[in-house]
């Protein structure tokens, strides 16, 4: 792989902004233009060209079409009016675009339920959003089934397959439904300032929080994206990321659509299979996290390793010791790695190769991307304020809050902060009178840092949430989860770092009484928790320290983390294999250490 120069990176770094803007830039100027009714023109356009592949069903671009139009008459039907919410739980598959597509055509929203909840956060993040209608995928019915004492009765539910708790079949019923298009007559075309998905995010606190997503932002984001990768009628996507997720069920999906490319969408990552997948399909980009990433340079040679087409890897979360040696060993010709969030109002991109950078603004368009660092006070959570009440921009290389401009004009939706579902925690998140009296920002929750030449490089989250396996996992919701287990009375949970894995790993420092069975409580997480928040170890304790706001104090805790040697408390580590809470010893505690115990 040839390296390119300072010079030439830049070239290209700058020509990948010049083509987001001119593919953005006329988006706002036609407000009926959503990506629904940009999928009809598309299908005119491509046609017969593959859209969305999978091993067990495939669309091309007509096909899409026409089958998202099957669910807009049912949505019809089903009389959903512009706001009314269905939530849509299933795995990844090319009939889940299909699905939103059709359903948000007449302004109803979709709201992206996380696959991997269960229990009371599944009941959660389906009541926060008051849904009518209900469509769950067969493989997933259990899961639905297990809370359904706890959502309202009056939701109605269906199912894509087979199911054995007598949900309708939505699979036979869109069969009878029109694939047609669609008279303006027929109904209300949504506008792109109005809302189209509800995408749960974690954020720093709490349970999962449902970010408004508007048409807007689904057309603003393939678009980018697809200046950004230069995508062309040739590439195809290997996306195994979670659909639920605005990058593995939008970006990864809109930045190839819309300039006539296709997808491979796969259920779930194997590293094993990775490189025959990404072969056999002919993949020209693959859509990562960066835990994805330091899987596969952690597997050994791959016999189809040399034979892929790969010509881009775009994703968040690169570290920067996987970043090199994933670049070199698969010869990647250009990774482009970018920060954002959901609910953000703003975004970063490295396309320049700086590794372990989120990426930096071109001076052309600081005037529009206004980011800036403030110092944080992690005693009170807050940015620092000066004597008048403002916040201090960070110096170079120093450390603080990264938030993003809320522009004041109502009429200008790049830049605006469409928050969550909840309005409260929509307000939490706005930072105002930040420089000036009256000015407003977007508040990312992460810390960063910025170098001399403008790159900015993401340190750590603020607050109780911890990042494993390419999930945001909160303390406060698992803490409450914990809480409820039979013999259990305090809890605190943290997340500790473990040698050799990215993010970190759940930890419970806990204080126990009778009937508190192991094996029990370790039944109660899986059938609560989703695996990512598992946490991989508990310590039992006699007490838990306090602040002297009666917080529970985690100083100690975490630097202590795991180690068997440090206190007289007992640890077990949730192994994987034997299904069971075991006793850390100074021989698991040094095998866990040496990266030998599989996690």
């Amino acid at each position: 792989m040839k390296a390119e120069t300072g010079h030439e990176a830049s070239r290209n770094a700058l020509k990948a902004w010049v083509r987001a803007l001119e593919r953005t830039a006329p988006l706002a100027q036609n407000p009926a233009q959503t990506f629904p009714v940009l999928i009809d023109s598309l299908a005119e356009r491509f046609g017969s060209a593959p859209a969305l592949l999978s091993d067990g069903e495939s669309m091309t671009y007509l096909a899409l079409a026409e089958r998202s139009r099957r669910y807009t008459r049912w949505a019809l039907e089903q009389s959903l009016s512009p706001g009314d919410v269905v939530c849509l739980l299933m795995p990844n598959c090319p009939e889940y675009v299909a699905i939103w597509l059709g359903i948000t055509r007449v302004g109803a929203i979709v709201s992206l339920l996380n696959t991997q909840l269960t229990g009371d956060a599944l009941a959660h993040a389906i009541n926060i959003v008051a849904p009518k209608q209900l469509i769950v995928g067969a493989a997933l019915a259990d899961a639905l089934a297990g809370v359904s004492g706890r959502i309202p009765a009056s939701i109605q539910r269906w199912a894509h397959g087979e199911n054995q708790h007598g949900m309708a079949r939505i699979d036979h019923e869109i069969e009878r439904c029109e694939e047609a298009g669609l008279s303006r007559t027929e109904y209300r075309q949504p506008t792109l300032a109005d809302r189209a998905l509800y995408i749960y995010t974690s954020g720093t606190t709490g349970l999962p929080k449902a970010v408004n997503v508007s048409h807007f932002r689904l057309m603003l984001w393939s678009h980018w994206f697809a200046g950004m990768m230069g995508t062309r009628p040739d590439d195809r996507i290997y996306n195994c990321l979670p659909m639920y997720h605005s990058v593995g069920g939008v970006t990864a999906i809109g930045a190839a659509l819309v300039n006539g490319g296709s997808v491979m969408i796969r259920k779930r990552f194997s590293a094993s299979r990775f490189w025959d997948e990404v072969v056999e399909s002919e993949c020209t980009i693959f859509a990562y996290i960066g835990e994805l990433c330091r899987y596969l340079v952690n597997m050994p040679p791959h016999p189809s390793e040399p034979r892929h087409r790969l010509r881009l890897a775009c994703g968040n979360g690169m570290g920067a010791g996987v970043w090199e040696e994933f670049q070199i060993r698969f010869k990647i010709p250009q990774i482009l790695e970018f920060y954002a969030a959901t609910e953000g109002n703003f975004s970063l991109y490295n396309c320049e190769g700086r590794v372990g950078s989120v990426g930096r603004i071109p001076a052309f368009l600081r005037h529009r991307l206004a980011v800036e660092l403030v110092k944080f006070d992690h005693e009170t959570g807050e940015p620092t304020r000066d004597k008048n009440g403002f916040c201090t921009r960070c110096a170079i290389n120093e450390t603080g809050e990264a938030i993003g401009r809320i522009p004041a004009e109502s009429a200008s939706m790049s830049g605006r902060f469409e928050g969550y579902a909840d309005r409260a925690a929509t307000e939490r998140k706005i930072l105002r009178n930040v420089f000036e009296h009256g000015d407003a920002w977007y508040r990312t929750g992460d810390l960063m840092r910025r170098d001399e030449a403008g790159f900015f490089y993401f340190v750590d989250r603020i607050g109780d949430t911890f990042r494993w396996k390419g999930e945001n996992v909160s303390t406060v919701e698992v803490a409450a989860t914990v809480s409820k287990s039979p013999g259990v009375t305090e809890t605190v949970v943290y997340g500790v770092p473990i040698p050799g894995n990215e993010g970190r790993a759940g930890m419970i420092a806990a204080v126990v009484r009778e009937p508190f069975d192991l094996a029990a409580f370790r039944r109660y997480l899986v059938g609560e928790l989703a695996e990512y928040a598992r946490p991989l170890f508990l310590r039992i304790r006699e007490a838990i320290e306090a602040t002297g706001t009666f917080k529970p104090r985690k100083i100690d805790l975490m630097r202590e983390s795991y180690d068997p040697s440090v206190t007289e408390d007992t640890i077990y580590f949730n192994d994987p294999d034997r299904q069971s809470f075991v006793k850390i010893d100074p021989e698991l505690f040094a095998k866990i250490q040496s990266g030998r115990m599989r996690l």
